[in-house]
């Protein structure tokens, strides 16, 4: 939603979250009014590569991935979150929010957050298998926008919609509108033992992408890591200024059994400025095993996944994890043959050292390759082995 539209809802919202009926969960008599608590992650990433002679290589390079610090807490009637990453060039707001709680009714969450697309994207960074989501996640999710969002959670279901601006705090040139929604359902999740389905929708429209200091609307996933920018292919490009629709969606299954899970997605969108159109369509799978004995931590709260804690060992948990990831897309003028039609692909296979529940070392070996299928060529193979020491308050 743009930020105009946004104006119009936003004090609404703001209306409903300071002046609660009578029915909201109220269990704040005997606590403070206002309380703040810090937290915070650290990520440090290496990449070193392996190209082919095919295209521009990449470098062998170490960066900051993240360096977040928040405070958090209630300030009254209200949860508050505010969240930066101070990893580059310049601080990047994440999370910007107050939100109220409605005791079984739901939560109404104001401000800028992650929206609700996906449970690759959901799972948050400090807690996934691999150094980077897949291809979808890193993509097509629409990570941190302002807007309103409802969630809820009732036994073995969670929901959440929310109507978004596609602006954030820091990118405030892109312009639109959007609205979506994810709900789930793990029918008796206990631990160690879990199914999980889930189903994300949403509709952005893009307005002017490419013109008037609008930044270009391009699909153009990192293959070998995020380090690996010369590996990029574009899959589809909007950017002649025209407003454009886009339809997304993703299905979400996993399921843990002891030290064992997997799970995988299937997602898509589609693309169309009244002149041309774009598809993009994107899998991945992948199991995941616990050398030590421990399981996957399921929140069914929220429909993700959490923090390992029970290790078995003195020396903490060992995880081995392999994924596939595949992602097509191809783009036409309307009535006419293809302009573009481009797969990427990568086998990920990786290591996780827990050696507390908030600190770990991550290995992943990737090979991936970029093929042009209206050439039918290979255009890139590359391999690399990424690595993370990774650390979260």
């Amino acid at each position: 939603m743009e930020l105009n539209a946004l104006r119009c809802c936003l004090p609404a919202a703001c209306t409903l979250l300071l002046a609660a009926p009578a029915w909201a969960a109220d269990d704040r008599d005997d606590e403070r009014p206002v309380t703040a608590s810090l937290g915070g992650r650290l990520h440090l990433d290496f990449a070193d590569f392996h190209n082919d002679r095919r295209g521009t290589p990449n470098k062998d390079d170490t960066e900051i991935r993240r360096a977040w610090l928040d405070v958090s807490g209630k300030f009254f009637v209200v949860d508050y979150k505010m969240e930066a990453d101070f990893s580059g060039d310049r601080v990047e707001a994440k999370d910007v929010f107050v939100s109220r709680s409605f005791g079984e009714a739901g939560k109404l969450t104001v401000g800028q957050f992650k929206q609700f697309f996906s449970l690759d994207d959901r799972t948050s960074s400090n807690y996934g298998s691999f150094l980077e989501r897949g291809n979808a996640g890193t993509t097509l999710a629409p990570l941190y926008r302002l807007g309103a969002s409802w969630q809820a959670a009732r036994g073995d279901m969670t929901w959440a919609a929310s109507a978004y601006s596609l602006e954030s705090i820091d990118a405030w040139q892109v312009k639109g509108r959007a609205a979506g929604g994810r709900a789930t359902w793990a029918p008796g999740a206990t631990a160690g033992d879990v199914l999980h389905l889930g189903l994300s929708l949403a509709h952005e429209r893009y307005d002017n992408p490419g013109t008037d200091g609008v930044p270009a609307l391009r699909i153009r996933p990192r293959p070998a890591g995020h380090l690996s920018d010369n590996s990029r292919l574009t899959l589809v490009d909007f950017s002649a200024g025209r407003d454009t629709d886009v339809n997304k969606w993703s299905l979400e299954y996993a399921q843990v059994s002891g030290p064992l899970s997997w799970q995988g997605e299937f997602s898509g969108a589609t693309f169309d400025d009244g002149s041309q159109r774009g598809k993009v369509l994107a899998g991945y799978g992948l199991v995941s095993w616990f050398v030590t004995g421990e399981s996957r931590v399921y929140d069914r709260k929220t429909g993700r996944f959490g923090r390992v804690k029970d290790f078995q060992h003195r020396a903490g948990a060992f995880e081995l994890a392999l994924r596939y990831d595949q992602m097509r897309g191809d783009q036409h003028l309307i009535g006419q043959p293809d302009l573009r039609d481009g797969q990427t692909e990568a086998w990920t296979l990786g290591g996780n050292w827990y050696m507390r529940p908030n600190l770990r070392f991550m290995l992943n070996l990737i090979q991936s390759r970029n093929r042009d299928r209206l050439a039918d060529a290979t255009v890139d193979r590359t391999r690399a082995v990424t690595g993370r020491l990774q650390y979260d308050f």
